[in-house]
């Protein structure tokens, strides 16, 4: 037999059952901004123009320019254009970095889990070292925070084969790491459901202009298509996950964020805007938690 798994069953788009979002909108919009620290000269990483290479000052400084500078960038936009954002936030950034954690709260953004540091990833460890990392995330984001976080998104999206498992029993009721659907789905843990909220592999300026080289306006033009081609399909009657992941560090670099800007302003002004839900991946989440069994996929 091939190796597999029993998470979620296999579901076309077109055989499901339809529903709209909250007031009757067809197109769920959400912002997910990665706020992460990275461990000094040492663990995993993203250096454009040393690939493969050990970790140097210059990428660590060049990574740290996304919380001095890039993230505040974000910030002043999203606050202009009154648009709320699901906040990835490694739990060292929390302990580290007052000042970012104060912005969050007074914008009233969700927080999601997004493990201790990106240096490093949940798979490849023991399922007790696992679980201890989690512990940790979770216990130190509600201390520096003071909130409990439910939602989840590991660093890189790269999870052990219990990972969900572990989440869930840690008290997550949803998690970002399966780029498999458009729309949010139930999936199976030993220790009951927990929800699938879409959350892009491609759609994201890490693997897009890092590991894949697209320039900022490029990236743009990837947004604005992604919206529009989401923005139709969902008025045929397929209620649609639309999300954008960011890093400080990325986009917030001056030469991207005038294209980033451009294509932002594009969905938000949009003619059709008011079939659009410019929401959070909680509120996505909480919605999902109060549909009937039978209406969103795998209930």
């Amino acid at each position: 037999m091939i190796p597999g798994h029993t998470r979620y069953d296999h579901s076309s788009i077109e055989s499901r059952k339809t529903y709209a979002w909250p007031g009757g909108k067809t197109l769920a919009f959400y912002i997910a901004l990665n706020v992460e620290h990275f461990a000094f000269l040492t663990g995993r990483g993203m250096d454009p123009t040393h690939r493969g290479g050990p970790p140097t000052t210059r990428n660590f400084a060049w990574r740290d320019y996304g919380n001095r500078i890039g993230i505040w960038r974000l910030f002043q936009l999203f606050d202009e254009l009154k648009l709320p954002a699901s906040i990835l936030l490694n739990s060292e950034v929390a302990r580290l970095y007052p000042d970012i954690v104060k912005r969050i709260r007074d914008r009233g953004d969700d927080i999601l889990g997004h493990g201790r540091t990106n240096a490093e990833t949940l798979a490849g460890h023991w399922e007790l070292d696992e679980k201890r990392m989690i512990d940790d995330v979770t216990s130190t984001i509600e201390k520096y925070c003071g909130v409990r976080p439910t939602g989840w998104m590991g660093p890189g999206a790269a999870e052990s084969k219990v990972t969900p498992d572990l989440l869930k029993e840690a008290g997550y009721t949803h998690l970002l790491d399966w780029p498999v659907d458009d729309q949010p789905m139930w999936m199976r843990t030993r220790a009951g459901d927990i929800l699938s909220v879409p959350y892009p592999l491609e759609l994201n300026d890490a693997g897009a202009v890092i590991n894949r080289d697209h320039t900022g306006r490029e990236f743009a033009d990837m947004l604005v298509d992604q919206f529009e081609t989401l923005l139709e399909q969902s008025e045929r009657g397929e209620p649609l996950v639309y999300c954008i992941s960011l890093h400080g560090f990325i986009i917030g670099q001056p030469f991207r964020f005038g294209p980033f800007k451009k294509a932002l302003l594009h969905c938000v002004n949009h003619p059709k805007k008011d079939r659009v839900w410019f929401t959070r991946a909680g509120e996505i989440a909480d919605f999902c938690f109060r549909q009937p069994k039978g209406v969103i996929l795998g209930s």
